[in-house]
């Protein structure tokens, strides 16, 4: 009995379907007599009395499934960041509201470091706006800020640099890159504009503005892989981010890198440096 009363309930669901597809047939008939109106006219067959609670049943309980499903959706872009137990920690030891002297940020960003390898140790700079200028190009006043800096102690990293030649060109256009910083004497140029669509899109492409096309290659080559880095702002941001060294080094190590490049910047033109550790907290800095 069970069986044929559950099979008779899902004919009757399936009748009212038909009904409701029937009686939402809408044909658009010719241009009205007011001002282009249209007169829509509705097809179909009168909804029989015996279905119409059943299909406002069925169209309820659609309603009520898209909302739960449009809130569910809603909640998910709400999901917050939830920070590990260890940084929380590491946080707790930095007072946000504090600039701190070079060297207590130092060793700060020393002991909030969290990576069980040797991280690396990176210095954001935010820059005065109006140390930027106005102008969207030109040394007088720029809204980009770019230079390049000598590093006392180097970075930590392993910085590999080669000088273009038919060689190298040949391997980049075979799509071999084995280089982190690619230097060109001027008449090179004209041959490396054949890989510029490879080059460009990574950063490679060498370039006048940081000093990586130039007359003497070997100097700039030998000046690039032992220490000086270009830094630049990001794209319509006064940001400047850098890499200083690594958690190993030695405070002091650390301090005259952090030094040099805050001088080549020019204290003067920043509102904020921050120091941190691969995935630690910031520790802001005094520039004094």
């Amino acid at each position: 009995m069970g069986d044929e009363k559950a099979e008779k309930e899902q004919k009757r669901r399936a009748e009212a379907r038909r009904q409701t597809k029937g009686s939402k047939k809408v044909k658009v008939e010719g241009v009205g007599m007011r001002g282009g109106q249209r007169v829509a006219v509705v097809e179909g067959t009168d909804i029989k009395p015996e279905f119409k609670k059943l299909i406002e049943e069925v169209e309820s309980a659609s309603a009520e499934a898209s909302a739960d499903k449009g809130s569910k959706k809603v909640k998910k872009q709400k999901k917050t960041r939830v920070r590990s137990k260890r940084y929380i920690e590491a946080a707790s030891l930095v007072d946000k509201t504090k600039t701190y002297p070079l060297a207590d940020a130092v060793s700060l960003v020393k002991k909030t470091s969290l990576t069980k390898f040797d991280g690396s140790v990176e210095l954001h700079i935010n820059l005065n706006p109006a140390a930027l200028g106005d102008s969207p190009r030109g040394e007088a006043g720029k809204k980009d800020m770019r230079g390049s800096v000598s590093l006392p102690h180097g970075t930590g990293k392993q910085v590999r640099v080669v000088i273009a030649d038919d060689a190298v060109i040949a391997d980049i256009a075979a799509g071999k890159i084995n280089f982190d910083i690619l230097v060109a004497h001027p008449r090179e140029m004209p041959k490396l504009a054949k890989v510029a669509r490879i080059l460009g899109p990574k950063g490679l492409m060498p370039n006048p503005k940081t000093g990586t096309v130039t007359e003497d290659t070997a100097k700039r080559a030998k000046e690039l892989s032992t220490g000086k880095v270009n830094f630049k702002t990001e794209p319509d941001q006064p940001l400047i981010h850098l890499l200083v060294g690594k958690v190993s080094f030695e405070d002091k190590k650390l301090e005259d890198n952090v030094n040099a490049i805050l001088d080549a910047v020019g204290r003067g033109k920043i509102a904020k440096a921050t120091l941190a550790s691969t995935m630690g907290p910031g520790v802001k800095i005094s520039l004094s």
